[in-house]
């Protein structure tokens, strides 16, 4: 996980929905858009809701692969010898 400040907005009309959040109250996010929904006062819909949430969700998966494929292309760098790595003893080149 990291550090960063994630920005979801969304604008209907005159009104601006901006929600900052980092990885770790992803869920906390997920929550308040259903409670925004339910609030009959917002313009905010269940729609707004479901859309926003499953980018939400995209979102925290693309960094979860990304940050998969770098450990693993960082381990990978250390397990194969570069092409200059020579098996060969001094005495044989």
């Amino acid at each position: 996980m990291t550090q960063d400040i994630n920005v979801l907005a969304l604008v209907k009309g005159e009104e601006r929905y901006v929600f900052l959040y980092d990885d770790s109250n992803r869920a906390e996010t997920l929550r308040t858009l259903g409670r925004y929904a339910s609030n009959p006062e917002l313009s905010f819909t269940w729609y707004d809701a479901a859309v926003l949430s499953q980018k939400i969700r995209k979102s925290a998966q693309k960094a979860a692969a990304s940050e998969k494929a770098s450990e693993k292309k960082e381990h990978s760098r250390f397990q194969l010898p570069s092409a200059s790595d020579s098996f060969l003893p001094d005495d044989c080149s």
